[in-house]
């Protein structure tokens, strides 16, 4: 019986351009015919890149405001300004999500903190720690250390008209009040100015950010 066996050697191979309309090329044909080897992966708007990721884990474990230059080092970016625009894009993803937490700037540097309207249900675990708990006496001088600073002690108690220094030194213990340098006059009488963590507490970002004097006066 004859055997009936054939062998197909390359000859008999179908050429690619004679390929049916619908067979998918070779890897190595779609390489050189500059066509996309996998499916793209549809983008997700409020994914995350590597980077992005890492500045968003350094403003969780921060337990305080962190400067671009820091959170440049922390995620291991190129510099400041790339870490600044990173914190932007992330802040734009938060608030397009609608999450309870956003990206504040405080005290020069970003942090991130819940939403305001959450704030009564978080202060029932625990505090935040930012509390300002002063006098009325305690609050007006500090102030007058914050809108007059640098400022010497005679002028705070001169514009209050009572002894000020223990509250100024008070405000020095919770924090709120440094020594900003020494005054040119006879005895060179020590300077006083507000700190870091009073821009933290108040909800400030740089001095500039305080309110008007003149928005503070009651309606006559």
């Amino acid at each position: 019986m004859p055997n009936r066996t054939t062998t197909r050697g390359p000859a008999t191979a179908r050429p690619y351009s004679v390929r049916p309309a619908n067979a998918r090329a070779p890897m190595a044909v779609r390489v050189l015919l500059g066509q996309p080897t996998l499916t793209p992966a549809p983008v997700d708007p409020l994914g995350r890149d590597p980077k992005l990721s890492r500045v968003e884990a350094a403003l969780m474990l921060a337990d305080e405001p962190l400067l671009a230059r820091r959170i440049a080092e922390a995620a291991e970016l190129q510099d400041a300004g790339e870490a600044r625009k990173l914190v932007h894009r992330l802040r734009d993803l938060y608030d397009a999500d609608e999450t309870p937490f956003q990206v504040v700037e405080l005290a020069g540097g970003f942090q991130l903190l819940t939403r305001a309207n959450y704030h009564p249900w978080l202060v029932r675990l625990r505090r935040t720690g930012h509390d300002v708990r002063l006098t009325s006496a305690g609050m007006e001088t500090l102030a007058v250390i914050a809108y007059k600073q640098p400022i010497m002690r005679a002028e705070i108690e001169k514009i209050r008209g009572v002894n000020c220094t223990e509250l100024i030194r008070l405000l020095m213990e919770k924090g709120m009040v440094r020594i900003a340098g020494r005054h040119d006059s006879l005895g060179r009488p020590q300077l006083y100015g507000t700190t870091k963590q009073f821009l933290q507490a108040f909800g400030l970002n740089t001095l500039k950010d305080l309110p008007e004097v003149e928005s503070l006066k009651a309606p006559g």
